[in-house]
Formats: C-alpha cells, structure tokens, sequence
C-alpha cells in the first residue's frame, strides 16, 4: 500500500525522463504473486503490483497508462492500471499464457497460448475484449512486434517455428522452420526503420541464429565464447543455454545472455564483433534497455535478483533484489 501511495504521490516525476516520460523497469516473479518496478536513477524497487499468481509477462502501453500481465495461474490476461497499480480487468484466454507484445499504438495486444494447437490471443485494448485468436504452427512461447511496428512474430518452441502476421490485417505473411524451439528474438532495423535481420535464440543452442528478414531465410549462426567444462552450468537450463537477447534502442550493440555462466555478452552492429561480457547473476532470462541505451537490465532468475549494466562501460553498476525466479523484464515510460 505505501508504495502505490508513493506513486500515486508524484514518484512519477523524479529526474531520470525520455523525453516528457518516467521510466520504470517492470520484473515479473514468476514463481511469487508479485511484480517489481524498478527506477533506473535510483536502481531501486519503487513500486509493486501485487496478486498476480504466476505472471509469466509484462507489456505496458505506449503512454503507461497500463500494465498487461499474463496470468498463468487463472488463464487470463490481466489489466493494471499505470497509476493505482491495481488490477482493473482480468480478460479470458484461451489458454495457458506465456508471453505477450503490444503494437506500437497501444490498440493490440498478443498474448502466447502455450497449448495445443497454437494460438495468439489477440487483445484490443479499447474494448478489453480478446478480439480474435490467431492460429500457429505449434504452441506458442512468445511473441514480438517489429520496432516499425508493422508486423507481429510469434514463436513456437513445440512448432519449431515462428510466423510473421501483418499488423494491420492480422493475416499470416510466412513462416520459417528450425531445426529446434523458437526462444527469443531480437530485431535489427534498417535506416528507414524496417526490419533488416532477426537474431533467434533456439533451444539447446548456445548462441543465436542469424535470420534475413527480406529473404525470409536463416543466413548464418553466432556461437557464444566457449566455456571449459567445469566453468559450464548445466543444471536447470530448461532447454534454453543461451536464453534473453536484445538491440539497444540506439541500434548500435546486440546483447545476449548466457546461462550456462551467468554471462550477457555485447556484440557490435551491423558486423556482430564480440566486444565482451559482464557477469550477472544466476541464470539470467531475459533482459531490456532504458530508452536512452545507456543501461541494460538483466533478470537473474537463478538469484531473485536484477541486474543492471552500463552500456558505455560494459560494467555491472547494480544487482537489485526481487521476487521468486524473475524471469520477463520490460522497459515502461510514463507520460
């Protein structure tokens, strides 16, 4: 109660802004009832949304006016309100969620079925009612938005798939097969803002496959440095090694974990040069940048902790304790 009285109070408006907006990182728990928002000024937990068993993801809209949460435990998709913290709707699923993205304009939200045969929920977010679903090649995991916003990607673990939708009509474009699970994706725009490459993370692979977005083909792999043997944890890794990636926002770095070492490593773009690693905590999942592309928070779900990292230095600054094994972890801004 005290922190939603905090934010309430005007913790909305303290120094570290994009543009006109209060940034805010949002860790989901995903074995608590609980979410963290985190202050990239202060790296502190400032807030907290609490009653959400099992919140697997987080979307916030364009404004931060909400917060979307994927409710594994009830089957639902769940509405915060971005300035009471309270849950003001709980919207019906077709299934078990994973992840979830919303389009650039706030009006759609996609939320992952993870289960038999495969399916999208769509959202609209004016109504509040699932407007559609969309079919798969397989359960689906997670799914993204393009940085230009004109198309949605869902990825299949159990598919060994992800599907490009067209935003705006919501019909299938393509598809594309692996030889294992789609995990992650990370998007590399052009100059003029459309996609140019998509970086894939696949199960069992430690590294990331490279995908041409125009040719609708993989064009090559990345590998992450090799670790000897007794430096390797193997131990709950889920399928998933190499498990959270990310382009900075100012397009010029990729970022990806490793949970094998407790790693994230740095690679320049276009040319992908490996420029080194930070050490995080436990296991890190997932990972997202504040808007500027001067900080990088990774979710160590092996720890209960997030960390967060300097961009220019490649330096851990802080590791902030949260909730049970933290997985997701979003970037919102308040306006």
């Amino acid at each position: 109660m005290r922190t939603r009285l905090l934010l309430a109070m005007g913790l909305l408006v303290l120094p570290f802004t994009a543009g006109m907006g209060q940034v805010r990182i949002i860790q989901t728990n995903s074995a608590g009832d609980n979410i963290h928002l985190i202050d990239p000024a202060t790296n502190k937990v400032v807030a907290e949304i609490k009653g959400i068993e099992v919140n697997h993801g987080a979307a916030a809209a364009p404004d931060g006016s909400r917060i979307y949460v994927t409710n594994e435990a009830d089957h639902t998709l769940d509405v915060v309100d971005g300035k009471t913290l309270g849950v003001i709707k709980k919207i019906n699923l077709g299934g078990r969620p994973n992840n979830l993205s919303i389009g650039n304009d706030g009006r759609r939200v996609y939320v992952a079925i993870r289960e038999a045969p495969g399916t999208v929920d769509v959202i609209d977010t004016v109504s509040l009612v699932k407007a559609k679903s969309l079919s798969t090649p397989g359960a689906v995991h997670n799914t993204f938005v393009t940085p230009d916003g004109k198309y949605m990607i869902a990825g299949s673990i159990d598919g060994r798939s992800l599907t490009v939708f067209d935003a705006k009509t919501e019909n299938a474009e393509w598809s594309l097969y692996f030889d294992a699970g789609v995990r992650p994706i990370a998007f590399e725009p052009n100059s003029n803002g459309s996609t140019r490459r998509m970086f894939v993370q696949i199960s069992d692979y430690h590294g990331f496959y490279i995908v041409d977005f125009e040719k609708r083909k993989e064009v090559g792999r990345v590998v992450l440095p090799d670790l000897p043997p007794a430096q390797r944890h193997l131990d709950g890794l889920q399928g998933s090694p190499s498990h959270g990636i990310g382009v900075a926002p100012d397009g010029k770095t990729l970022w990806v974990n490793s949970k094998m070492n407790s790693y994230v490593y740095a690679y320049s773009l276009p040319d992908l040069k490996l420029l080194g690693g930070v050490h995080v905590g436990d296991h890190p999942d997932w990972l997202t940048f504040t808007p500027d592309s001067k900080r990088i928070y990774v979710a160590n779900a092996g720890s209960n902790s997030t960390s967060a990292i300097d961009i220019a230095t490649r330096k851990e600054v802080a590791r902030i304790p949260v909730g049970q094994i933290p997985k997701r972890i979003v970037t919102a801004v308040f306006k």
